[in-house]
């Protein structure tokens, strides 16, 4: 069987069977399991397509695995507090994780901390990028959601406190989920509350475009890729599917079917903790608390297949496939580095060093540099400043 184009990736809260796992997006079919803990909500995320990384439920640390090894003993990545939400950026270059009301952004080629975002004044709830990596937005358990420009972040002077580019403050109740669609900075971005409403806004501008209000609380939001509708998971089991072609200019809506595409999907017992829709818009996704996955087909609202499991899902998205899952001798390009708990870990004692890597060389050789050397003797640093448009970009690369 050839490989897929895409496949689904989803875990539970039990971990009893395994901590995630990959299945046919067709079939339902299971490909590949990893075992070891269990993920908390929103904290599943790919690396560059090599890596899965998931938070350990209740613990302060982060399960990695090799995405083409099933059988292996997955890594640990310690965290200076409980993640509460997980996100890798698109292009491999960061990880993003909320701990308690900070926002934490590390560098992938060398494991520093960048940066510590604390605007937030309640936990974090969930996180997520925008397509090009360029943004991402964060929600909370304060109501809030903000837009922060990645480039702001990561930058050079210090003593610069990083500000959101917006903040979105229309919600009562606290954010349950977020989903940015395509398009990059001039991408729609969906904001889910427990205030029974899905509010739609411009990344640009941060100005809001729509707001969905429901007759219950809403735990997960997603569009399809090309943004025809919008899929909301309900906490009394319900999706809802929002038309977003409606000739209607009101930016206010109540929800109600009708024959212009507003459609309920019907069959999950519990609230719908995930949602995610195929890359060409005829499948969709959710996970509940009833402890089933389900895969729907968009058009005719029914049920394809339904994988159960044994806890709540917290977890379960559409990816494509990486091209090294199902090829057994593949490894990744360059191991992942320490990850730093300070902001400065020289300074802290932190043991990560300055980002020591290990570097495959061959099928079977690794060279390993962990050690912290002297800058003047051991250590090459080559800076490099590329501009692009109106956006600059830095990149730090360690030579020994």
């Amino acid at each position: 069987m050839s490989a897929p184009v895409e496949v689904v990736l989803s875990a539970d809260s039990a971990g009893q069977l395994f901590n995630c796992a990959v299945f046919d997006p067709h079939s339902g079919s299971e490909f590949l399991s990893y075992r070891g803990g269990n993920t908390s909500s929103r904290s599943l995320t790919v690396l560059n397509g090599e890596y899965i990384l998931g938070a350990q439920l209740g613990k302060n640390f982060i399960n990695v695995w090799e995405i083409q090894r099933k059988d292996q003993l997955q890594q640990k990545i310690v965290c200076p507090g409980i993640v509460t939400c997980l996100c890798a950026s698109p292009d491999g270059l960061y990880v993003l994780a909320g701990i308690a009301e900070a926002i934490y952004l590390w560098e992938m080629s060398t494991g520093n901390l960048l940066a510590i975002l604390s605007r937030h004044y309640q936990d974090v709830s969930c996180i997520c990028f925008t397509d090009d990596s360029s943004h991402f937005v964060s929600g909370g358990k304060d109501n809030l959601a903000l837009i922060w420009n990645l480039s702001s972040v990561v930058q050079l002077d210090s003593s610069r406190t990083p500000e959101p580019r917006h903040i979105l403050s229309r919600h009562s109740l606290p954010i349950t989920d977020i989903h940015c669609g395509l398009m990059g900075p001039q991408a729609r971005v969906a904001t889910a509350s427990l205030d029974q409403t899905v509010k739609v806004w411009e990344v640009s501008s941060g100005e809001m475009l729509l707001s969905v209000l429901f007759d219950v609380g809403i735990m997960s939001v997603t569009f399809d890729p090309c943004e025809y509708f919008l899929f909301c998971g309900g906490s009394d089991g319900n999706i809802f599917q929002v038309s977003l072609c409606s000739t209607s200019l009101s930016r206010d809506k109540t929800f109600q079917t009708d024959s212009d595409g507003n459609q309920v999907f019907k069959g999950h017992r519990n609230l719908v903790t995930c949602l995610s829709v195929s890359m060409d818009g005829t499948l969709l996704l959710s996970g509940s608390n009833d402890e089933t996955v389900r895969m729907w087909d968009v058009q005719s609202k029914q049920c394809i297949w339904s994988i159960n499991h044994k806890g709540p899902v917290t977890n379960a998205v559409i990816i494509p496939a990486p091209a090294n899952m199902f090829l057994a001798d593949s490894h990744p390009a360059v191991p992942l580095p320490r990850f730093s708990r300070h902001l400065n870990p020289s300074e802290q004692g932190d043991g990560t060093g300055s980002g020591g890597m290990c570097l495959r060389l061959g099928a079977d050789t690794q060279v390993t540099s962990e050690t912290q050397f002297s800058q003047s003797q051991r250590s090459f640093t080559y800076k490099c400043l590329k501009r692009c448009g109106s956006k600059t970009y830095y990149a730090s690369i360690n030579l020994t």
